[in-house]
């Protein structure tokens, strides 16, 4: 009897594994840059009933980004705060082609599109962008359904910086933090400053994992450190 309750039970439980897979999969997203490609970070949050100033901007903005190269990427929302006070409510990532195409797009944007900077001010209330040239070909990829945690720093004294930048990977590693992606010398363009000098992507296993590992984090000596942000991404 418990035989025949497997045989007929098995195809259902296989079923339902598959399904689980096939979600978690979905649920990852895949970025693959080459060398000397831009990855931007866009750090937003969107004012409300923006609606139509955001139809207007597609129609005018997105078409001078598209002629310079400019590709969309997968982004995340932003679950919650850890540290700092910048509390942008959503990530939104993109890729150009190369730097030269992506300065290009700052230099003639407001001449293509004279109220550029107005209807940015008139969409979001917090808007700040760090832009990165690959310095060799990168694949990445960020996992729903683990626990994935993004840390920017600022530094104040760069031998203390480096000491600490050295020791917080060392104990992320350590309490099971798996990198995802580390990036150094950024840009931000004028008026949209959000350029930390260490923003890494980190994954952990679970929520518990994470803030094992942050109560390491919080008890670091910060000397070096001027700032720093730090929020979980889903």
């Amino acid at each position: 009897m418990f035989k025949k309750f497997l045989i007929l039970i098995m195809p259902l439980v296989l079923v339902c594994v598959f399904l689980m897979n096939a979600t978690a999969q979905s649920d990852t997203k895949e970025y693959n840059f080459k060398k000397g490609e831009i990855l931007d970070l866009l750090f937003l949050t969107t004012k409300p009933d923006t609606k139509a100033n955001f139809d207007r901007y597609k129609k005018t903005v997105f078409p001078v980004g598209f002629k310079f190269s400019y590709q969309s990427q997968p982004g995340f929302g932003i679950t919650s705060y850890v540290e700092g006070n910048h509390h942008p409510s959503g990530l939104v990532l993109g890729k150009w082609n190369s730097l030269v195409q992506r300065e290009q797009f700052l230099t003639n944007i407001v001449k293509e599109v004279p109220d550029f900077h107005e209807q940015r001010r008139a969409l979001f209330s917090f808007f700040g962008l760090t832009y990165y040239e690959m310095q060799a070909d990168m694949q990445f990829q960020v996992r729903g359904d683990k626990y994935n945690v993004v840390t920017a720093y600022w530094k104040a004294r760069p031998k203390d910086f480096e000491r600490f930048v050295n020791d917080f990977k060392t104990a992320s590693k350590k309490a099971g933090g798996s990198e995802i992606i580390e990036l150094t010398g950024g840009e931000s363009p004028f008026g949209y400053y959000y350029q930390p000098d260490f923003l890494v992507v980190t994954e952990w296993e679970n929520q518990a994992a994470f803030e094992a590992f942050h109560k390491t984090n919080k008890a670091m000596d910060t000397k070096g450190v001027l700032h720093v942000n730090q929020f979980v991404i889903n």
